[in-house]
């Protein structure tokens, strides 16, 4: 094979998108940590799933142009670090294939290349034995095969490239000794050649296709039956479509593409505006999928049968422009009550997620979106985070939108609480930063898998105390391990624990963990209901 024609380009993408999906299950079990968040798989599953069913609906058969779609969608849906660098890849492969209909075995190695070079330059301080690590092996030993050998037959390439990432893969563990201890290969880095073998799998003439268990991330309600005036939310909206949306707007695309969340669609276009109707218990679903097209003319959504009037009431606050001020907040937290907290302290969005389901940057873009400031602060509270944080200050370049790269809950509290809108942005900067050096975080979980971290044996379903990075301590009693990880953190200088519990846990025990505390230590502890998933506890310390 001497081209790789847009149409296999597509097949391609196809193929290696339904391959990362059907094992997206098994990459999140490569995370490090023993804890019921590892999302390295589904994380990069969506995110190339966001940008490859964009690519595969362009109706030209150009290399370029399919690539300029797939690195669109893949930036704006990154989620995690993974997901986050999985883009910039793509994206450097885009730039490199840009103008061309159609490559041949050069030209596919040199975007290879190009593609682990922009995701380098994509992170601050890049980690070997990663993703990057496993794209750069690959790719330079390909291109140098390519060009040493004289290589001409692309399906060559692509054999070479999958052979050399998946030895780099093997390696990881030798670079990154936490991968060693704990038995496991880089789980972004095994992502990447999921997604590379199913690429080549399309090329030797086998798309591969999605497993009928592969969605288990998907949401339970994806087709929905049953008599359309009895149920869900009657939604409709006039699009404004973009210069883009109009060229590639398809009434009958978008109509198959509602028919997965609802019934009784209409869609009818008119140059440049659509007039849409659906039937659905997915509102804000329909909401995005619009939003993708074009901008909001007129919104409305009447609920049918008196439920989820809090999506309703979210989506029609989405529509009141707000009021410009100096400041706004934009921060990330996983529950109502860590939500409400956030509110309290002057966040403006609170968007959801950072567990179980990381924020996109198109989600970071919208919130970015709703605000009216002279500055924005974002406040990530999760280390898988901060790149499409960081991503998101890039895509919207003509607003000054600062990060501060919060870790934890307990650090984005303390940075809010830090916060003073009568002083200048530096200022502000500065002050907050200083009270995420000073607060101790941690926090409390099981583990979903037995596991060695640093001499410490754990063992399934026991909870772990997590302290900063590290995991402390490890019990079988939730109580026990609160408490013994409560020793790690406390010291003379302790002055104030802040003491967030989940829903796995209760307020009776909340109460016994503040009564330890005091018992135990001078500091003074504020409960509160934070609702989180996964984490039984969250604690700040300073």
């Amino acid at each position: 094979m001497e081209r790789i024609s847009g149409k296999l380009f597509k097949d391609m993408l196809a193929s290696g998108m339904n391959n990362l999906t059907n094992h997206s299950a098994e990459v999140d079990s490569l995370n490090v940590f023993p804890v019921p968040d590892g999302d390295t798989g589904t994380n990069m599953s969506l995110t190339f799933s966001s940008g490859v069913n964009d690519a595969i609906k362009v109706e030209e058969d150009h290399v370029g142009k399919v690539a300029k779609v797939l690195s669109r969608g893949l930036l704006m849906g990154a989620r995690g670090n993974s997901g986050v660098i999985t883009s910039q890849i793509f994206r450097g492969f885009f730039q490199s294939v840009e103008h061309l209909e159609d490559m041949d075995a050069l030209q596919l190695a040199q975007a290879l290349v190009n593609g682990s070079r922009v995701a380098y330059r994509a992170v601050m301080r890049p980690v070997e034995g990663t993703i990057l690590t496993v794209v750069r092996e690959a790719a330079d030993y390909t291109y140098a095969y390519t060009v040493t050998e004289e290589i001409t037959d692309c399906i060559k390439v692509m054999e070479k490239m999958v052979l050399e990432a998946n030895e780099s893969l093997l390696r990881t563990p030798e670079l990154l000794p936490v991968l060693a201890e704990v038995g496991v290969v880089d789980s972004g880095g095994k992502g990447l050649c999921i997604i590379l073998e199913g690429f080549l799998s399309a090329m030797k003439g086998e798309v591969i296709a999605p497993s009928n268990d592969a969605s288990s991330y998907d949401s339970a309600q994806t087709k929905i039956e049953g008599g359309e005036e009895e149920f869900g939310f009657c939604t409709e909206f006039i699009l404004h479509l973009t210069p883009t949306g109009i060229k590639h707007f398809s009434e009958e695309d978008f109509k198959n593409e509602l028919a997965t969340i609802g019934n009784s669609i209409v869609c009818v276009q008119d140059d440049d505006l659509v007039k849409v109707h659906v039937h659905t218990l997915e509102p804000q679903t329909a909401i995005k999928m619009g939003k993708r097209r074009g901008r909001f003319m007129k919104l409305k959504i009447e609920n049918m049968q008196e439920q989820h009037d809090n999506i309703l009431e979210k989506e029609q606050e989405e529509e009141v422009v707000a009021e410009h001020k100096k400041y706004a907040i934009i921060t990330v937290a996983p529950g109502k009550g860590i939500d409400a907290m956030f509110k309290e302290l002057r966040a403006d969005i609170v968007v959801g997620g950072g567990q179980t389901m990381n924020p996109s940057t198109e989600d970071f873009v919208s919130a970015i979106g709703k605000v009216n400031a002279d500055h924005i602060i974002i406040l990530p509270n999760n280390s898988n985070i901060v790149l499409a944080a960081n991503q998101a200050c890039q895509v919207c370049e003509d607003k000054d939108i600062h990060v501060l790269p919060t870790k934890t809950i307990p650090q984005g509290l303390s940075a809010c609480i830090m916060f003073n809108p009568e002083v200048d942005i530096e200022d502000n900067l500065a002050e907050m930063q200083e009270a995420i050096d000073h607060v101790k975080s941690g926090e409390v979980t099981y583990a979903i898998k037995d596991t060695t971290y640093e001499g410490l044996e754990i063992k399934k379903d026991e909870y772990m105390g997590i302290f900063g990075k590290a995991i402390v301590v490890s019990d079988p009693d939730m109580m026990a391990s609160t408490k013994a990880l409560l020793d790690k953190m406390l010291d003379e200088d302790s002055e104030l624990v802040t003491l967030i519990y989940g829903d796995t846990a209760t307020l009776e025990q909340a109460e016994e963990i503040a009564e330890y505390i005091e018992d135990t230590s001078d500091a003074e502890v504020e409960i509160h209901e934070g609702n989180q998933p996964v984490y039984s506890f969250i604690i700040g310390v300073e």
